[in-house]
C-alpha cells in the first residue's frame, strides 16, 4: 500500500501477510479523500478509524495534517503494525487494542471524521451497530461524517442516519451524518 497524498506521498508501506486485513484499494481511497478535502480542512478534524488493520486510513490523514487521530482494532498485531508505522513517520495517531462494538458503549472522546472498514462478511445487524451506538453515544460531532466501507453487495441505506453511497469498484463507502437542520451556526 501507498500514501497518496500530503507530506508522506508516494512512500510505500508494507504489512505483514499475517494480519487478518483487507486494506482499502488505493482507488477507493484516492476517491473517499477527494470527497472529504471538499468538506474539511484536516489539520482542524479529529479522526476515528474503527476496525483500523494496517492503518491505512490512518496515515493518510496524517500525511494531510491531521493530529488527533485513534485507531481501534482488536487485533494485537494490527495494533503494534500501526504503532511502529506512526513511530517511524512520527504521525500522531494513538492505538486502542479492543472489540470495537465495546469501545463505541465506552467512548468519551468525539470525532469529527469516524471511518468504519468492518470485516465484509459481517451480518446486516452488525453492520448496523456501528452506526446505532456512534450516534446513541454521541461519539460524532454535529458537522462529523461517519463512513463506512463495505461490499457493494451490502445496502445499507435503511439505516438510521443514512445520507449516501459512493461505489468505487468491488468497495462501497456508507456515508451517514446528523440531519443539516439538527445543529445550526449562530
Amino acid at each position: 500500500m501507498r500514501i497518496i497524498s500530503g507530506t508522506y506521498k508516494g512512500r510505500k508501506i508494507v504489512a505483514p501477510k499475517t494480519l487478518p486485513v483487507r486494506p482499502t484499494t488505493d482507488m477507493a481511497k484516492e476517491a473517499l479523500f477527494n470527497i472529504l478535502n471538499n468538506q474539511y480542512y484536516f489539520d482542524e478534524i479529529s479522526v476515528l478509524d474503527l476496525f483500523a488493520g494496517t492503518g491505512s486510513i490512518s496515515y493518510e490523514f496524517a500525511s494531510r495534517g491531521t493530529e488527533h487521530i485513534t485507531c481501534v482494532d482488536q487485533d494485537f498485531g494490527c495494533i503494534k503494525f500501526i504503532n511502529t508505522t506512526a513511530e517511524a513517520f512520527d504521525m500522531p495517531i494513538r492505538t486502542i487494542k479492543s472489540n470495537v462494538f465495546k469501545y463505541l458503549e465506552q467512548a468519551t472522546q468525539k470525532a469529527t471524521v469516524i471511518f468504519a472498514d468492518p470485516p465484509y462478511a459481517f451480518e446486516l445487524e452488525e453492520f448496523a451497530k456501528i452506526p446505532q451506538l456512534i450516534f446513541e453515544n454521541d461519539v460524532l460531532e454535529k458537522h462529523g461524517l461517519l463512513i463506512v466501507e463495505h461490499s457493494k453487495h451490502t445496502d445499507l441505506s435503511h439505516l438510521n442516519m443514512f445520507s449516501y453511497s459512493k461505489s468505487y469498484g468491488g468497495n462501497m463507502f456508507s456515508f451517514f451524518e446528523y440531519p443539516q437542520d439538527d445543529y445550526t451556526t449562530e
